[in-house]
Formats: structure tokens, sequence, C-alpha cells
């Protein structure tokens, strides 16, 4: 599997897109991710070098079922009590301690797994003059992966940092792994919260 910064170092006008680390994602709730709290740590200080150029993703489930279509009116029939009216309103946003970066970090919000779909995030990394995106954040198999393929077919330089993203199945993220550093080689390179920011040069504070 190909691993590490395989593509030259992190140039300055990167974006961070930090996928959905909500609360809904953390603790002991039915969408909760176990590692979640491992790997916050290195979420932050991935953020914390560089506010500027992160983008927080947050997921927001429908109000209820009369606004969910299609497949999804299934999925909420499941999850009926995690949609917006039900659900604790603080679970929603982003944690507190990634949030206090917010702003100058930007969030854009989405109601499906990619952040690509109907938003502003392509105009958003347009503006910012970005070639570059390192991600982070869960679930590695879900909604990471979304952003990452999106990400891919924009034509981006992708890096997923593997000790910075996380879910609810260790299967599926050993997995996805070895997908981002196998099939997607020439597209995406995986590496350590270290090794990005030893390559990363911070835009506002060089």
């Amino acid at each position: 599997m190909a691993e590490g910064l395989r593509f030259g170092p992190i140039d300055k006008l990167a974006s961070h897109i930090c996928v959905d680390m909500q609360g809904l994602f953390q603790g002991q709730g039915p969408w909760a991710m176990p590692w979640f709290d491992k790997v916050l740590p290195n979420i932050h200080l991935l953020v914390e070098r560089d506010p500027d150029a992160t983008i927080f993703t947050r997921f927001l489930p429908a109000r209820n079922l009369s606004e969910a279509g299609g497949a999804w009116f299934r999925y909420y029939q499941k999850w009926e009590g995690l949609m917006l009216d039900r659900v604790d309103p603080s679970k929603v946003d982003i944690v507190p301690e990634l949030k206090r970066y917010a702003p100058p970090a930007a969030i854009v919000d989405k109601s499906v797994y990619s952040p690509w779909f109907g938003g502003n995030l392509p105009t958003l990394l347009k503006t910012r003059a970005t070639h570059t995106i390192v991600v982070t954040g869960g679930e590695t198999d879900v909604c990471v992966l979304s952003t990452v393929l999106g990400a891919v077919d924009f034509g981006f330089r992708v890096i997923v940092v593997h000790d910075a993203v996380c879910s609810s199945s260790d299967a599926a993220h050993d997995a996805m792994q070895l997908f981002y550093g196998q099939r997607l080689s020439q597209q995406v390179e995986t590496a350590s919260t270290e090794e990005v920011l030893d390559s990363w040069v911070a835009r506002r504070r060089v």
C-alpha cells in the first residue's frame, strides 16, 4: 500500500476539510464513533495549525419524516429519534474543542453524505485558490469517503490523514485505508498527522 506524501510538500493554499466532528457522533449515542475521542487531539492539532485553512462540514438530519424523500425516508424511519425535531440541537453542532476556531474556520452544512452536493464548497475552495485538500473526521467509510471521491472528481490533490479519521466500524475503516492507499494511489495520499504538520506551511502563520 502506498503511504506518505508522495507528491511533494503541502502548499500554503491547501485547505483542511474536517468532516462531521459533531456531538451526534461522539459518546454513547446510536451514531457514535468509538474512535472519535482518540482522533480528536490529532484533528485539533491540524485545525489549530491553520484555522483559516479549515472547513468544517456538518451533517444536518432531516427535520422530520415529511422532509425525507426517497431512500432517506426509510433511513429516517430507523433513526427517527435523531431527526432535527427530536434531537438535542447542541448535538448537531461541531464539538466545542473545534467549534471555537470558527471563525476564521468556515462551516459548510449538508443534508447528505457528500459535501459537494448542492452547497457552496466548490465555490469556497475556488475563492481560496485551493489545489490541495487535507481530509480528517468521520466516518472513514461514509462521509469521509464521499468527501474524498468528490475531491478526486474535481481534480484536487487529496491527502487523507490516516490517524485523524475514524468510523463506527473498525473493519470498514481498515478497508477504506487500503482502498485509499491502493485503488486510489495515484489520486489519494495517506499520511500521519505528524507528516502533514511537518510538511504544511500555514497560510497565516508562516
